[in-house]
């Protein structure tokens, strides 16, 4: 898990997430330069359109999570990172597909 300050706080603050977007087989990434900030804020949006069950859906978001806290390719960033689920993939993916999917996404927004 990500820690508190790498997390979105309060209500709507993940809808206000306006900016450019990152499109992959498994997921879209929006993200948002925030130069309020010193560091990157994430969020992982699974909806029960995508994964009826709560367990696969939070299992999904864990995995996402783990992915970028590991690589630590957003590390310094100032920015605002979403990240929309479109597959139960991932709930199956290998870790190392899934941290292959979230390397070719944070390093679009860190060349960006």
């Amino acid at each position: 898990m990500i820690g508190r300050k790498h997390r979105f706080h309060g209500h709507n603050s993940v809808s206000r997430v306006r900016g450019e977007r990152v499109q992959l087989p498994l997921f879209l990434v929006f993200y948002a330069r925030n130069h309020k900030r010193q560091d990157y804020r994430m969020a992982v949006v699974v909806s029960k359109k995508t994964a009826k069950s709560a367990v696969t859906r939070n299992r999904i978001r864990r995995r996402l999570y783990e992915s970028v806290r590991v690589q630590k390719i957003l590390d310094g960033q100032a920015v605002d990172v979403v990240f929309v689920v479109r597959s139960t993939e991932l709930f199956s993916a290998t870790p190392e597909q899934i941290s292959l999917q979230v390397a070719k996404a944070c390093n679009k927004i860190v060349d960006r």
